[in-house]
């Protein structure tokens, strides 16, 4: 089955948006290529940006969001209001009925319940490895057969052929 004019289009938006970005403001920008695995992915890259657009098709983009702000979480100092962040986080993704609800086992949704009282760099880290592994295990192998993937990964050959060399 063809795609549809609108999904064409998008594409072709989307493919536009990293030429101009790769090629004409001559900006050096890692893109994934096939053997690279989930957690490099991750960084912050055109690559991440792709995933992202894709979790957002497959109805799971909440994922990459709190694997995102766990990131930033820990990254902010006791001092810094980590209590405001760590409440945050957990409204948004792991109560129960929140509007970007992670899909989580009970244990780890009431063992984050527990140190939401008392947060620290590492409330969220038994979530935050079991959501990696979702998305390394399923999400990630999808997002490789996908056509975004497959045009991310002509370009960068393409770039890394004429520029590169």
């Amino acid at each position: 089955m063809a795609p549809s004019h609108q999904t064409r289009q998008k594409r072709q938006v989307y493919i536009h948006n990293i030429w101009w970005t790769c090629f004409y403001k001559r900006r050096e920008i890692p893109l994934p290529i096939p053997h690279l695995l989930c957690g490099e992915l991750l960084s912050p890259t055109v690559g991440q940006m792709a995933f992202q657009d894709f979790l957002r098709t497959e109805y799971s983009e909440e994922n990459l969001m709190f694997w995102l702000a766990c990131q930033e979480y820990k990254k902010n100092s006791p001092s810094s209001g980590m209590e405001d962040a760590a409440q945050r986080i957990y409204s948004e993704f792991v109560q129960v009925d929140a509007p970007r609800q992670i899909n989580i086992d009970c244990a780890t949704r009431e063992e984050i319940s527990r140190n939401i009282c008392r947060p620290g760099p590492h409330c969220f880290d038994r979530a935050e490895k079991v959501i990696h592994r979702l998305m390394e295990n399923d999400c990630y192998p999808r997002f490789v057969k996908s056509e975004i993937y497959r045009a991310i990964k002509t370009i960068y050959l393409f770039y890394f052929y004429f520029f590169k060399r």
